[in-house]
C-alpha cells in the first residue's frame, strides 16, 4: 500500500472530525480559565485552556428540556441563571487533591473557571423551571407559556 494514501486518508478522517466537532458542537467547545496559582505543582500552560461542555436541547408539548455534561463537577461549583431566554451555567472545574503530587503524561481536561450560554426557544416559563444535577449531568426542564407540540420539517 502506497503510504501517501495511507496519509491522505487519515488526514482526511482528522478534517472531517474537526468538521463534525465545529458544525454540531462549536457552542460547546468552552474556555475555561485557570490561575497559574492551581496549577497543583504542574506548569498552567499544560493544563487545556478549551474543553467540551456538551448540552442538548429538546422539547415536548408542555416544556423544554436542557440537559449538560459537566463530568467531575461538584453540584455547589455550578452556577445557572436564566434570562430572558438564555441559559447560563457558569462553574469552577476544580483539579483533585490526588491530582497535585506527580506528573501528567496524558492531560486532555480542562480545569478551571468557565462560562457556556445556551440559547433557548421564547415560549419558555423560566420563573418555574426545574434544575437538577446527578452523574455529571444538569438538566432543566423548563414548562412552555403553552403546550405546543413540536413542529416535524417535511421533506419534499
Amino acid at each position: 500500500m502506497d503510504p501517501f494514501k495511507h496519509i491522505a486518508r487519515a488526514w482526511e478522517g482528522l478534517a472531517e472530525g474537526w468538521r463534525e466537532l465545529l458544525n454540531r458542537n462549536s457552542a460547546a467547545l468552552t474556555h475555561f480559565m485557570r490561575a497559574s496559582k492551581d496549577s497543583g505543582g504542574q506548569e498552567a500552560g499544560n493544563f487545556p485552556q478549551w474543553g467540551l461542555v456538551a448540552a442538548e436541547t429538546w422539547e415536548t408539548a408542555a416544556s423544554v428540556i436542557v440537559r449538560v455534561e459537566i463530568p467531575g463537577m461538584k453540584k455547589e461549583d455550578l452556577e445557572i441563571t436564566v434570562h430572558g431566554s438564555t441559559l447560563r451555567l457558569r462553574g469552577e472545574k476544580r483539579v483533585g487533591n490526588d491530582q497535585r503530587d506527580g506528573k501528567y503524561h496524558l492531560m486532555e481536561r480542562a480545569y478551571g473557571h468557565f462560562e457556556r450560554v445556551i440559547h433557548l426557544p421564547q415560549i419558555i416559563d423560566s420563573a418555574r423551571a426545574e434544575t437538577s444535577y446527578r452523574d455529571g449531568v444538569v438538566t432543566v426542564i423548563f414548562p412552555k407559556t403553552e403546550h405546543i407540540p413540536p413542529k416535524q420539517a417535511s421533506l419534499h
